[in-house]
């Protein structure tokens, strides 16, 4: 047996396993397999899984009974590079002809994707308008958290009216950022047409959205936190991270009462 796997992979090219007939003993081999990056893409919307793969070593895994060893998809700052640069592909693939086009960062976690992503596109010959979305009046949770003091205003640097808008941001979650963003531009005018870019969808989506433009997925449970971090002048150091997150003292008394804000 040789090619593709269940999962949707492809042999490694340095790998062959081969079909052992019945009464014969295996000899140790050691294989590996990888998902195909390229196999991701679907238009119309571009979505990359994190690159995963595993190894099993037969002979090693036997004398010490481990069994199948998993290594976790990385997401170190090259992958995040990469990633980055895929998004800025399929976005100058698109909009290579599209006039009025507005790259709007939603604070804050959008607004160091979105200046990578312009970076990009320049390079690829494009000249669309850059700007950030504050999404701070229009949370559906600012009962219980106040706007914070270091907060970046709405800044759109033409008309929005008639415009082709693509939102940017870090997280992808329930919905409800992407949502607020939505009003708040639409409070600026009537685009001819919105696209979504995010950098990571983590899933659990509690409102009906979804990314036209996403590097890499990843699953997190309804616990845990996704944290990334984009250095502004130092792309070497950045990260993304999942974290247990934090339940608020008024979330556990009463947890019907709880609508937080996520990505």
């Amino acid at each position: 047996m040789s090619g593709g796997w269940n999962g949707g992979g492809a042999l490694c090219p340095d790998s062959t396993v081969a079909s052992i007939p019945s009464g014969r003993k295996a000899p140790p081999t050691r294989w590996a397999a990888r998902i195909s990056l390229d196999e991701c893409f679907s238009a119309p919307r571009f979505c990359l899984s994190a690159s995963r793969a595993f190894a099993l070593d037969e002979a090693h895994a036997a004398s010490h009974n481990l069994g199948l060893v998993a290594t976790p998809p990385k997401h170190d700052a090259k992958t995040i590079d990469q990633a980055i640069g895929r998004v800025a592909s399929a976005l100058a693939a698109r909009h290579a002809r599209t006039p009025h086009l507005l790259l709007l960062g939603i604070a804050n976690g959008g607004i160091v994707l979105a200046a990578r992503l312009m970076t990009r596109l320049q390079k690829a010959g494009l000249r669309p308008g850059t700007g950030t979305i504050d999404i701070s009046f229009h949370r559906d949770d600012i009962g219980r958290h106040p706007i914070p003091k270091e907060y970046s205003p709405t800044s759109i640097p033409h008309d929005v009216n008639g415009a082709h808008v693509v939102l940017v941001d870090d997280v992808l979650h329930s919905g409800r950022t992407v949502k607020a963003a939505l009003d708040e531009l639409f409070d600026h005018g009537r685009p001819a047409a919105v696209e979504f870019a995010v950098l990571i969808d983590r899933g659990g989506r509690r409102l009906p959205f979804a990314a036209d433009y996403c590097g890499l997925t990843l699953q997190a449970g309804d616990d845990e936190k996704v944290v990334v971090t984009l250095d502004p002048k130092q792309p070497t150091k950045d990260s993304v991270t999942v974290r247990p997150s934090a339940k608020p003292k008024s979330a556990i008394r009463n947890p019907q009462s709880s609508r937080a804000l996520a990505s």
